[in-house]
């Protein structure tokens, strides 16, 4: 039996039979220093609940599976030194040794089926590194938009991340990858790239019900909401191309690889717009729980 304590406000929400919205954890531990994470996350969970849902901010605390968390407990994972970071390979483990951990996108997926959590808000998947090719460098959110059935608003893939590869994997998987508002696939800080999304719905009631008729049909898996950064908080990608190819020669040169590839890009494309990625950052995170919280009530219905 699997360890899992619910915030008291998500087990009244769940009493009741109220909208859930899961938020992911390791924005809050390995996305920004403290206080300003907590205020973030603080933030955003107020956002789930300005629009009539209830946050479920998961993480796994002393080999517990935390589904939605009290003040108290945030403030002490905004502070926590040492959290590991969880996906699929490392989740069981962490809980059986008692360990602590934020989740990734695939480890609050799984944790939202757990729960029975439909809708899962974040800022941007993992997918293909460039140079996977040689690397072999995948992120497991992808596989586990193919098998677990959560709907994740997201804006895009990271835009530090080969896009074009990570929608064909996305496409082999039969993983629905749908935009919103737009025909173009988001580019994370920036509104639109080059590419364009397979599918587009412009409404909340058609995503709810596409995820509901993906799951009469039998399929696996869940889909990924493609929602597009507001405009006022986009950096334009003429502006992004040539920081975030910096930063990945950067990357190559300090031989850095693995795990550690994802943080240090983040890291260096803040230092080189001068903040403005972390601001950017913040604000589709806003957004995409807003629109995830209008999914997850018209799901409820």
């Amino acid at each position: 039996m699997i360890p899992i304590q619910y915030s008291d406000e998500v087990t009244v929400a769940r009493a009741e039979g109220a909208a859930l919205v899961a938020l992911e954890s390791t924005i809050i531990t390995h996305g920004m220093p403290y206080p300003q994470n907590l205020e973030v996350a603080r933030q955003v969970e107020a956002d789930v609940r300005a629009m009539g849902a209830v946050p479920a901010t998961i993480a796994v605390i002393d080999g517990t599976l935390h589904v939605g968390m009290d003040a108290d407990q945030l403030e002490a994972l905004a502070q926590a030194k040492g959290v590991a970071k969880l996906s699929r390979a490392d989740m069981a483990a962490c809980i059986a040794t008692g360990g602590t951990g934020a989740t990734t996108v695939a480890a609050t997926m799984i944790a939202a089926r757990l729960a029975g959590i439909h809708v899962f808000a974040t800022g941007g998947i993992g997918g293909v590194h460039k140079g996977a090719e040689d690397s072999f460098d995948i992120s497991a959110d992808l596989m586990e938009l193919a098998q677990t059935p959560v709907t994740v608003v997201a804006a895009g893939a990271k835009a530090i991340l080969d896009v074009a590869k990570t929608l064909e994997v996305l496409e082999t998987q039969g993983v629905p990858v749908i935009a919103v508002g737009q025909d173009a696939f988001p580019a994370f800080w920036s509104r639109g790239s080059r590419l364009k999304a397979p599918l587009r719905m412009d409404d909340p009631a058609q995503i709810a019900a596409a995820h509901r008729t993906r799951a009469a049909l039998g399929l696996p898996g869940g889909q990924l909401v493609a929602n597009p950064i507001p405009q006022d908080a986009e950096i334009p990608s003429e502006d992004l191309l040539p920081i975030i190819a910096q930063a990945q020669s950067d990357a190559n040169r300090a031989g850095i690889s693995g795990k550690a590839v994802t943080p240090y890009l983040l890291q260096r494309i803040f230092e080189l717009t001068q903040g403005r990625s972390l601001d950017a950052n913040i604000a589709l995170v806003r957004n995409n729980a807003q629109l995830a919280a209008r999914i997850a009530l018209e799901l409820r219905d």
